[in-house]
């Protein structure tokens, strides 16, 4: 009997641990749990495990270990998985209108149990223990296995604590609720259809970390034609491709404390544009408003001191494609219109410039005001370590090499014109009160390139440079 008593004391608390195991998010999952999840099949051949959770005319989203989520484009999915998926949807929505009851998780143990509750019946059982030795002094094992008994119930007290702990763990939301952020992976395809539009001007290729963007830089659409304060500087093609492509991470992670562009990130680009061209800070290297300026051509966008073009603000021309991207940021969130991917209206947007989608996934817009593109960089990037803020600068990235040395800006000059003149041949024109100046510029296969120079006096000057 002695025996017996004193197996169930120890035991006592086993039984109050795994109740405090299951009130965790998402529960304990064993590594045999994954034998339990369902596999769907996308349409570029690979698989993702997870149970249906429910879904909309747009995503269907899937329960994966430990509770996590996973959002998938109903179109990435092969056929036959479309058709289980939209089965699954129209009979969890079906019992929606039954019962008229929202979707919803199930209650989980602590909302009948909580953790109070708990400390309450471990608290009862140090009162029996003490009892049971007052009322039976002859049971002299309660007086000799005190320390047992007392370290049994510290160990089931610390339990409980451990599991609360945890519980509130992994960030807090506006509720102040507990939530773990799980950001899926982006699909190769979804990149593949916002690129696509624009090849052969831009190639793409991937690896199991970073989608790859190959350009020469030169858009699908006219450049420098609206700049009214011009640094004297013209398009040429440059060489972002091989290990200087442009890199998007497919695995985006949440900045713990998103990088402003109003402090940092004024050298280099902050997105590439899904023509190929680079997207830099809506603020040049001197802190100002590259477009309220004059700097900026009629598509947002002018050429750097490598003679480099890239867009300061928003390519909004690039958004008459339906719910596609017009570009992704260097964090590998996507970059949308005016527009939600369905179309809809733009919802409101945080300091970043974005928002979480209705996929549950975070997403900038492009505006027509500053900061046109990012307010600050939602995902973790890493920096240039010799580039201090401001002007510090995002790696990996491409980078544009100069050709010839940098020049000044041309007061009162506006740009009036450009146009090819000829394979690897340009003009440019541009206009200082009545009077017109030019450059006519060309390069052969060699990589020498010549510039003819004739200002608004009828000056000509002839310069070349080999690259």
């Amino acid at each position: 009997m002695k025996r017996l008593i004193i197996s169930l004391t120890y035991l006592m608390p086993i039984f109050f641990i795994p109740m405090t195991m299951y009130a965790h998010p998402g529960g304990h999952f064993q590594k045999s749990d994954e034998e339990l999840l369902n596999t769907w099949q996308l349409k570029d051949g690979s698989y993702v495990k997870g149970n249906f959770s429910k879904g909309d005319d747009h995503f269907v989203y899937l329960e994966q270990l430990e509770g996590k989520t996973i959002a998938i484009p109903l179109n990435e999915l092969t056929s036959q998985d479309q058709a289980l998926a939209s089965f699954k949807i129209r009979r969890s929505q079906k019992m929606n209108e039954v019962y008229n009851l929202p979707l919803k998780n199930s209650p989980k143990f602590e909302d009948y149990l909580p953790n109070s509750m708990k400390m309450m019946v471990f608290l009862f059982l140090t009162i029996l223990i003490v009892l049971a030795y007052k009322i039976f002094p002859r049971l002299s094992f309660f007086h000799q296995n005190r320390y047992q008994l007392t370290f049994t119930i510290i160990i089931g007290l610390a339990s409980i604590y451990a599991c609360k702990k945890a519980a509130i763990s992994g960030g807090n939301n506006s509720s102040g609720t507990s939530t773990t952020v799980t950001i899926p992976k982006t699909f190769i395809s979804f990149l593949d259809s916002a690129f696509a539009p624009f090849k052969p001007l831009v190639s793409t290729n991937s690896d199991p970390n970073y989608y790859y963007v190959s350009s020469s830089g030169f858009p699908n659409h006219n450049m420098m034609v609206g700049i009214t304060s011009w640094q004297q500087q013209v398009p040429i093609p440059q060489t972002y491709t091989g290990s200087n492509s442009w890199s998007i991470p497919l695995q985006p992670v949440y900045a713990t404390t998103p990088l402003s562009t109003k402090t940092h990130l004024m050298k280099g680009a902050v997105a590439i544009a899904v023509n190929g061209i680079p997207i830099f800070n809506s603020l040049n290297n001197r802190g100002e408003d590259s477009y309220l300026i004059g700097e900026l051509d009629n598509w947002g966008g002018h050429c750097g001191r490598a003679d480099d073009y890239h867009y300061h603000a928003a390519p909004m021309h690039l958004g008459g494609i339906a719910h596609l991207p017009i570009a992704f940021a260097l964090d590998g969130f996507a970059v949308y219109g005016s527009k939600e991917p369905d179309g809809s209206s733009m919802m409101s947007l945080d300091t970043c410039h974005g928002h979480v989608g209705k996929n549950n996934i975070y997403h900038y817009h492009g505006t027509v005001d500053y900061p046109y593109v990012v307010g600050a960089m939602k995902g973790k990037v890493s920096l240039d370590p010799s580039t201090p803020a401001p002007e510090d600068q995002i790696l990996p990235q491409a980078f544009a090499k100069p050709l010839r040395p940098a020049t000044t800006p041309l007061k009162d000059a506006v740009i009036t014109d450009f146009k090819s003149t000829s394979t690897n041949s340009y003009s440019l024109t541009y206009k200082i009160a009545s009077k017109y100046g030019y450059v006519n510029y060309s390069w052969d296969a060699n990589n020498k390139y010549s510039y003819t120079l004739i200002d608004t006096s009828g000056k000509s000057t002839t310069t070349s440079y080999q690259r």
